[in-house]
């Protein structure tokens, strides 16, 4: 068992890894990037309650989010769980740009337009399979539709694939408004690469980080992942020096999910070649350790970064947040979900888009918005889902600060909670207190765990079922 701490600030506690209370607690369970999460979305709710949603959200007057789904690709990744479309038909493409220029007009008719849009993010597929022409105007219909931030205070990002970008289209991207990157790596190891037909050079990335740097993009992420085929100690070690020697501003973890019998993709990927699950929590431990020696902080889950990025400051001063896209530094938003699959959250609604593209291009056409699933949450919902924010974010709650916004007298409320976190305190994964529950070093590495004894949606078939494990 070895201890890291993340910083030399107290905010940041030590990080313990415990192989045998990993192995205990890493079954499969949400990620909680919403609360409650897409399993609870049902077909029941309409367009005519998005709608009041919207209407109703103007009153409140937030700022906006906006994300935007890309869902191309030119090649098939075979680890992937993304909705996408493999393809290299262009009519195609121009088809679902002209569906989505079409739904962004009607969404943005509904929400006033002195609500300022502060955060914005294309997510895929490969939002970079676009070319540099039909990223400009899909950025002009977004501009002309919603009052875009332009001053600093925006966060703008997209997801890029080394293999589809150039030096131009990254100084154009930044023309039009985008100051964060997030690199899909995976690995840098040629074999691993081959396994999952995903293969881009080192030099290719630095190339990318070089550019983002000479733009001025405020923060550059690389998405890594552990538990490949061919993936060992050793090669992910080479890959970590790699990614570590161009300093990225944060870092994710994720853990591979082999789901085959969900994901054809997935199905190319001999099982046999996969890492045993020892090895993959050798691989986690190796990478935390190095991870930290190296000054990058961890933040939660899977997601690391250097001291004087925005989500740790966001940690240090509470304002850290789980949403859709992972953590953000960005709370208190009204997030509007344009493009097949995407999902949105306006007041006390999520609401997901058509999976898809036929019956969301149909819906389109037929000038409907293309909502088909969804929830209106209860003031319970709102409650657990405030809990499980504090211990996926804040590493913990406060009972009186709890209580206080949102009248409830915690110990009470949460009592048949308490009794079940007895055996997690048992283990060392948090202390439980009359003032507080506070998740210790062994907890940190097993937030979604703890959060899960919140969840009052949970069952074993819906955890085995439609969940990945949580290491």
């Amino acid at each position: 068992m070895n201890e890291h701490r993340t910083t030399s600030d107290t905010e940041f506690q030590l990080i313990s890894f415990d192989a045998d209370l990993v192995s205990r607690y890493s079954g499969r369970g949400p990620r909680y990037t919403s609360y409650p999460t897409a399993v609870q979305f049902t077909d029941a709710f309409t367009e005519a309650e998005y709608r009041e949603a919207a209407r109703a959200s103007n009153e409140r007057g937030r700022p906006l989010s906006l994300y935007v789904h890309i869902p191309f690709c030119t090649t098939l990744c075979y680890y992937c769980g993304c909705n996408k479309i493999v393809t290299r038909n262009a009519a195609r493409v121009r088809d679902y740009l002209d569906c989505l220029y079409t739904e962004i007009t009607m969404q943005a008719e509904l929400f006033d337009q002195d609500r300022r849009v502060e955060q914005l993010h294309f997510g895929g597929g490969t939002p970079t399979f676009l070319d540099d022409k039909q990223l400009c105007q899909l950025m002009t219909h977004l501009s002309q539709a919603f009052s875009l931030e332009t001053g600093p205070s925006r966060e703008f990002s997209i997801e890029v694939d080394p293999r589809s970008v150039h030096s131009e289209s990254i100084e154009l991207l930044a023309n039009l408004g985008f100051n964060r990157l997030s690199l899909g790596i995976q690995d840098f190891d040629p074999e691993v690469q081959r396994a999952v037909n995903r293969i881009q050079s080192t030099e290719d990335v630095q190339n990318l980080v070089n550019d983002a740097r000479k733009y001025a993009y405020r923060s550059v992420s690389f998405d890594l992942i552990y538990g490949l085929p061919r993936q060992s100690v050793a090669s992910f070690d080479v890959t970590l020096d790699q990614a570590m020697a161009m300093r990225p501003d944060r870092l994710a973890i994720y853990n591979y999910a082999h789901l085959p019998e969900r994901f054809k993709g997935q199905r190319m990927i001999h099982a046999k070649d996969l890492p045993t699950p020892e090895t993959k929590l050798d691989i986690l431990q190796h990478t935390i350790e190095k991870l930290t020696d190296a000054g990058y902080l961890y933040i939660g889950m899977d997601h690391f970064a250097l001291p004087d990025d925005d989500l740790v400051q966001a940690k240090h001063d509470g304002t850290l947040q789980r949403n859709f896209q992972g953590y953000s530094t960005h709370g208190g938003l009204d997030l509007v979900a344009l493009g097949v699959s995407a999902i949105g959250n306006i007041g006390d609604t999520f609401a997901q888009n058509s999976v898809s593209t036929i019956e969301y291009e149909t819906l389109i056409s037929k000038k409907q918005l293309p909502v088909k699933k969804g929830l209106i949450v209860d003031e319970d919902d709102r409650i657990r889902a405030a809990a499980i924010q504090d211990i996926m974010c804040h590493d913990g709650i406060d009972y009186a600060v709890f209580g206080q916004q949102h009248s409830v007298n915690f110990s009470e409320y949460f009592a048949p909670e308490l009794e079940r976190l007895a055996d997690l305190a048992e283990d060392d994964l948090i202390v439980i207190t009359n003032t507080a529950i506070a998740v210790t070093a062994k907890g940190r590495l097993l937030l979604r765990s703890i959060a899960m004894v919140f969840d009052r949606y949970l069952s074993t078939a819906d955890t085995n079922k439609r969940f990945s494990q949580a290491i």
